[in-house]
């Protein structure tokens, strides 16, 4: 999903020329004439889709400043780049207290703008993932932390806020990945146990003969190794919350003992003479179908009716493919961020095909190749080949990801010419016939009546770097700045052309 700017100027004039250069970046630009229609704006029912505002500080009516003065209260975490043809101290010092991210002087050149528009959300995409953890951390994370805007999940959120407003046991239930934990913490978050301690124990990942010691704890000497007193899990969720994910998989025998410590509100720690009195919030999880496991005797009927009061079921992503989009906009956001890559976003064939694969494994298998398309990227927006993966399963992507042999043989050996994606104006996700692809030769003995030689004035052969130039070039003018094109023109790989823009120095406007 692409990120939305907002942009205040009263200048017509300017107010294009800043949409262009945000538009060329690859962001949607929002503009508004004054600072009411930007106040207006964020607190309307589109507000919430604004990542960043650039706003003009002297503008008729409410300036720039009265903006900032009344939007920073409400929106703390939006990162504001003030634009001014006054750059004084003073000015300089009194945006920046009223919250501005960075202040740019007009005329503003667009590679300044560009910059500081690309480290603001950079610094802002880690700083709302901090907040979020922090939150999570202190036992505060609440639902509207969550990403979870699908009608798929209005049900689990209605279920989550009322489960909050009292101690009834839950039993969340889902497929492997789909955020139990933390629906979990948002539960906590809004119950009167928020700040509290929010301990999580995964049952299955404990060892069978250490599971007693950790969920309640020993005594000094109790058994072979235990050199130090212990308090478990139970003891220390005391005041709080307790989460026991995957369930389904505690031993039989530990069933027992876990029921007992919930009837009785208290736990036996291994080797102690009396029992310790615990207050707990108990949230359970599983992947498994407990019922059936009743059924065959692998869980205890007594324990699943007290685990099983207010039961909690959290559809697979499958079932909230709404929520893909703004998913994978929050991972791009923040992993781009933390590898410091240049990546800004997803293109729209790309985020289509995310949505029609079916993720077996979740939010948790999306933010991996989310991750893996991050660290692999050499362009600013992530494209079918970022994702080889993905489409090779989702029927009609393969061909446009997977690499093509040429007619000839390249005269650069080292490249591996591969196709691009479909173009954007093309019907979308429809497999195409494969295009005949051409070498950088076959493309210079084809253009050279456009003024491209291989020798120079005294009749010398040119350097192969100085023709390769010119013809990338010659092919970005001809095709316009459509870099899938001109790849596939080329012959080589778009990220092979991406990188060897860069190295050239060349500036690239798509028209």
């Amino acid at each position: 999903m692409t990120q939305s700017i907002l942009i205040v100027d009263d200048d017509p004039a300017q107010r294009r020329i800043l949409e262009e250069v945000v538009k060329r970046d690859g962001y949607r630009a929002v503009p508004v004439e004054s600072g009411e229609a930007a106040l207006d704006y964020l607190q309307g029912p589109s507000g919430s889709e604004i990542s960043l505002m650039v706003l003009d500080l002297v503008m008729p009516g409410v300036g720039g400043l009265e903006v900032l003065e009344r939007v920073t209260p409400q929106k703390p975490n939006l990162p504001v780049i003030v634009l001014t043809a006054h750059g004084g101290i003073e000015t300089v010092v009194n945006v920046m207290r009223a919250g501005a991210t960075d202040f740019v002087v007009k005329p503003v050149s667009p590679e300044r703008l560009h910059v500081s528009i690309r480290n603001a959300l950079k610094v802002n995409a880690l700083t709302g993932e901090i907040s979020r953890l922090q939150k999570k951390q202190q036992g505060k994370l609440t639902f509207d932390d969550l990403i979870a805007s699908s009608q798929a999940m209005e049900n689990v959120i209605r279920l989550g806020k009322r489960a909050a407003q009292s101690n009834i046991p839950i039993l969340i239930e889902g497929e492997s990945g789909v955020g139990k934990e933390l629906i979990a913490s948002a539960i906590q978050g809004e119950s009167e146990r928020a700040g509290k301690p929010f301990v999580t124990v995964n049952c299955g990942a404990i060892p069978e003969n250490l599971v007693e010691s950790i969920l309640f704890g020993h005594e000094k000497g109790a058994f072979t190794g235990a050199a130090d007193k212990h308090a478990g899990k139970f003891q220390e969720a005391n005041g709080g919350t307790l989460f026991l994910d995957e369930i389904g998989e505690l031993p039989l025998d530990m069933q027992v003992k876990l029921l007992r410590a919930l009837q009785q509100g208290e736990v036996d720690p291994v080797g102690s003479k009396k029992p310790v009195k615990v207050d707990i919030r108990l949230i359970s999880a599983t992947n498994r179908d407990l019922l059936e496991m009743v059924k065959e005797g692998r869980f205890r009927e007594d324990l699943y009716y007290r685990l099983n009061v207010f039961p909690i079921h959290v559809p697979p992503l499958r079932e909230r493919k709404e929520d893909i989009a703004e998913l994978v906009a929050h991972f791009v956001r923040r992993l781009a961020a933390e590898e410091n890559k240049q990546v800004i976003g997803i293109s729209d064939q790309a985020l289509a095909m995310l949505r029609a694969y079916d993720w077996p494994g979740n939010v948790r298998q999306i933010e991996n190749t989310v991750f893996r398309a991050i660290v692999l990227a050499d362009g600013e927006s992530l494209n079918v080949d970022d994702f080889p993966q993905i489409a090779n399963i989702v029927g009609g992507y393969a061909e446009a990801s997977a690499p093509q042999t040429p007619a000839r043989q390249p005269d650069y050996a080292s490249e591996a010419p591969m196709a691009a994606p479909v173009a954007a104006e093309q019907p979308a996700y429809r497999p195409q016939p494969a295009p005949q692809t051409h070498t950088l030769a076959d493309f210079a003995r084809s253009n050279f009546a456009d003024g491209i030689s291989v020798t120079d004035d005294a009749g010398n052969v040119r350097k192969l770097e100085d023709i390769e130039a010119e013809m990338i070039r010659l092919a970005i003018e001809k095709y316009r700045g459509h870099m899938t094109e001109v790849a596939r023109r080329l012959g080589i790989g778009r990220s092979t052309l991406y990188r060897k823009v860069r190295d050239l120095g060349l500036e690239v406007r798509e028209r």
